[in-house]
């Protein structure tokens, strides 16, 4: 009886881990990611030969958005968009960037700033509606980011726009 009971209780666990989506394929690489106030994680990742870049948020156990499709076309679907002004805290200085995108209506800004005059850093995501423009933004804890986005300033990779959001 024992025995059953330890063997159906391995059989749920494994059925558990094995239907959870991970945020990473084997074949992928982190490009950048963060851990929301929420307890989301967001990931922004890439097929290690360029094959493609996927946007996925959602839990540890179940990964609730994933955009887009997995397919050289993906790289069609993002922008990036940043500003640089030097000179510390007596020029106001800044670095803003962000990876953004649009679904089913909205627009999707992920955002990793840094301000030098409050010397304040956040990453986070605006979800914007675009028929009201209602903005929502899912705030990140900077401690979790991992990667960088600024490598997108002249890899080539993404078309480069001119949106600033802040």
């Amino acid at each position: 009886m024992k025995s059953k009971f330890i063997t159906l209780l391995l059989l749920v666990l494994l059925a558990k881990f094995s239907y959870a989506q991970p945020y990473l394929l084997r074949n992928e690489q982190e490009i950048f990611s963060f851990s929301t106030a929420n307890g989301k994680r967001v990931v922004l990742a890439k097929d290690r030969s360029d094959a493609y870049i996927i946007y996925r948020f959602g839990t540890k156990s179940k990964v609730e958005f994933e955009f887009p499709a997995k397919t050289k076309e993906s790289w069609k679907q993002f922008k990036y968009s940043f500003d640089i002004r030097g000179g510390g805290t007596m020029n106001e200085g800044l670095d803003l960037n962000y990876i953004y995108f649009e679904n089913k209506g909205y627009q999707y800004v992920i955002y990793d700033n840094y301000i030098a005059a409050d010397k304040r850093s956040y990453v986070g995501i605006y979800v914007i509606n675009l028929k009201n423009n209602h903005t929502t933004d899912i705030k990140g804890l900077y401690s979790t980011r991992k990667g960088t986005m600024s490598d997108f300033r002249d890899n080539g990779l993404l078309q480069i726009g001119d949106q600033i959001f802040d």
